[in-house]
């Protein structure tokens, strides 16, 4: 019987020691969590049309939103893919510089959009606690500008990581996968927008 110290020693030295993609778990994690967390989203823009056919005044007894805060923050959010993009692009070439450049820029977006947000919740023309209407869009809201302060916290942390010495293999997938999740910020806040702003003007 052949003993496992006479086995030759199997050579792993040619395998990556950094996938991206669909190869790697947090991946797959990233894209589970954005699954559920728009899972939570789409239920609640669902619950906004419902309430919708229920009466024919909308939205009932107060007025829309105010439309130029929100205008403005959803052009900031589609400016903001251009470094997302670029982050992903550079991380897969392991240029430390350039997801250092784009992580700076990404954080300064979402800083702008943070600060806008707070202006869009300010003339939101509603209590949170008026009616169904004020409730569910300030749910909303409050929903993705969780999402919005997550990533851009996580953003800052990857921001700073990126000057220590720790800049190697995981982390370059790190910062992958924090600007594929961008990407979802983005699009649930052109969403929520329409929603908010478009749909209580157009229906």
């Amino acid at each position: 019987m052949e003993r496992l110290s006479e086995r030759p020693a199997l050579d792993v030295s040619a395998m990556p020691s950094v996938v991206f993609g669909s190869r790697n778990i947090v991946w797959l994690g990233t894209i589970l969590f954005m699954l559920i967390e728009g899972s939570v989203m789409a239920m609640l823009y669902a619950s906004y049309f419902y309430y919708r056919t229920r009466t024919s005044d909308w939205p009932p007894g107060v007025y829309p939103p105010e439309l130029r805060w929100g205008v403005a923050n959803a052009i900031v959010f589609l400016l903001s893919l251009a470094p997302a993009w670029w982050i992903r692009k550079r991380a897969r070439l392991a240029d430390v510089l350039g997801c250092r450049l784009g992580l700076g820029a990404l954080a300064l977006f979402g800083v702008v959009n943070i600060v806008l947000r707070v202006f869009e919740l300010a003339h939101m023309n509603c209590r949170w606690s008026a009616n169904a209407y004020a409730s569910t869009i300030w749910t909303m809201m409050g929903m993705h500008s969780a999402h919005l302060v997550t990533d851009f916290v996580e953003t800052v942390v990857l921001f700073v990581l990126a000057f220590t010495d720790r800049v190697e293999g995981t982390r370059f997938t790190d910062f992958d996968e924090n600007s594929m999740y961008w990407y979802f910020v983005v699009g649930i806040a052109i969403v929520t927008d329409f929603v908010v702003y478009g749909a209580s003007r157009l229906f």
